[in-house]
């Protein structure tokens, strides 16, 4: 079955940094663009960053260009989200996401076919 697992949030410091993976299984990676979400309880989901399938295109939210970078690696069938400059207002719970028409996607007026369990990201002060 399909399965997004992410890993590698945890509790930093302002100013501080992590990495964030998410390793999929179940589906044909490379044939999907890849998102990363975050949700605060009582708050819409964010997409803050997306990558399309060859990796060669990525997309930011505002919120957090300059400090996020997406990458991935289609031969470990893995995406990452590196994050710097951590502030206490990235305190969220972190999704990763799979999905073909990015465009889509990324406008809001579809969402991703496959979604990982989340992984908690807490910045303190």
């Amino acid at each position: 079955q399909v399965q997004l697992v992410e890993s590698g949030g945890g509790l930093v410091h302002t100013g501080g940094s992590l990495r964030l993976s998410c390793v999929a299984s179940g589906f044909t990676f490379n044939m999907f663009a890849m998102y990363w979400y975050r949700q605060v309880p009582g708050k819409e989901r964010e997409l803050v960053a997306a990558i399309t399938r060859s990796g060669g295109t990525t997309n930011y939210a505002d919120s957090v260009k300059g400090r996020f970078t997406t990458s991935r690696d289609n031969a470990k069938n893995a995406v990452y989200l590196q994050i710097n400059s951590l502030k206490s207002e990235d305190t969220a719970v972190y999704y990763c996401a799979a999905g073909d028409s990015i465009g889509l996607i990324i406008g809001g007026v579809k969402a991703p076919d496959y979604w990982g369990q989340g992984t908690q990201v807490t910045v303190s002060s």
